[in-house]
């Protein structure tokens, strides 16, 4: 098995979106096309990674966070972390996460990610932690605000939970 990690290009929206139409997921083209966009722009690091020449799944690096205390503090945001289900547990997530973690460290000596409070986000929760993410002490954000006390909240995929690793350790 040959796994290598690129950067997105124009040719693959389409096989992205198929590949995750298979397992019954909707992610349209036109998302990867923004991420193209975006990439162009100086804004984001779109990775994908192959198996033998296959799409097997992508991540983001996104330079400016939409999440304010990573946005306030310039930290990268790795984000939009998908890996196809036929091809987990075979370490593509892992080193999706190397490269682009050393893609960060290129710009900061800090990396911040968010992820989903339920059991579906639970593979990707101990990966965080195995990696050396740490919550960012913040509490949960719902996409809009910090979550307080109280509050009443539907949990989906916006109740996030973020992390920050310091690098070059």
């Amino acid at each position: 098995m040959n796994i290598s990690i690129r950067e997105i290009t124009e040719n693959d929206p389409l096989i992205i979106s198929n590949s995750f139409k298979e397992q019954g997921w909707n992610k349209p083209v036109s998302l990867y096309e923004g991420y193209i966009s975006e990439q162009n722009n100086g804004e984001r690091v779109t990775l994908i990674a192959e198996v033998d020449g296959l799409f097997a799944g992508y991540v983001n690096v996104i330079w400016k966070s939409f999440y304010p205390a990573f946005r306030d503090n310039a930290i990268p945001e790795v984000s939009d972390f998908n890996v196809l289900l036929k091809y987990r547990r075979l370490g593509i997530g892992s080193k999706l996460m190397d490269r682009a973690e050393e893609i960060i460290s290129e710009r900061s000596s800090v990396s911040g990610i968010g992820v989903g409070v339920f059991s579906d986000y639970g593979n990707a929760q101990v990966l965080y932690v195995k990696r050396g993410y740490v919550p960012d002490g913040k509490g949960i954000h719902n996409g809009q605000h910090y979550v307080k006390y109280g509050d009443r909240v539907v949990i989906d995929d916006d109740i996030v939970l973020y992390f920050t690793k310091k690098l070059n350790d």
